[in-house]
């Protein structure tokens, strides 16, 4: 903790510090600029924001069980498509409104599903990050 006190200040004195982490929130926190380096490869370099619009579309991503029925959830929040990314992974592509939030919950609901994982807008570095280092290895 008192080492991130430490960087925050520097930062707020103008002073660049380069820092090696694996803790992808942190970095999202205090970085202007992070490279995402996988075994001794520069795979990236930019700003949290710029990188985590890298990492796929915006829209909105939820976890609940696998293989929901997704033609209905496509016309009940108005989007262009919904994919199920990994087992009980899913990703809407749709500009993520209040509105668009509340019927996705309210179609889980109605379908007895329990919402495990929401997240609206861009990818979280972290997610980036899992992406670029690990795209070679699927």
């Amino acid at each position: 903790l008192a080492t991130w006190e430490i960087v925050r200040g520097l930062k707020a004195n103008g002073v660049t510090v380069v820092l090696t982490t694996h803790f992808m929130d942190e970095a999202e926190r205090l970085a202007d600029r992070v490279a995402i380096v996988d075994r001794g490869r520069l795979r990236a370099l930019d700003s949290p924001g710029a990188l985590g619009r890298l990492g796929g579309p915006a829209g909105i991503r939820f976890r609940a069980e696998r293989g929901l029925p997704l033609d209905g959830l496509v016309d009940a929040l108005v989007a262009r498509g919904v994919v199920e990314e990994e087992p009980g992974e899913y990703l809407v592509d749709v500009e993520a409104t209040p509105a668009r939030v509340a019927a996705l919950t309210a179609w889980l609901a109605e379908r007895g599903v329990l919402l495990a994982d929401l997240r609206v807008g861009r990818q979280s570095l972290e997610d980036v990050f899992l992406d670029l280092t690990t795209r070679d290895r699927r």
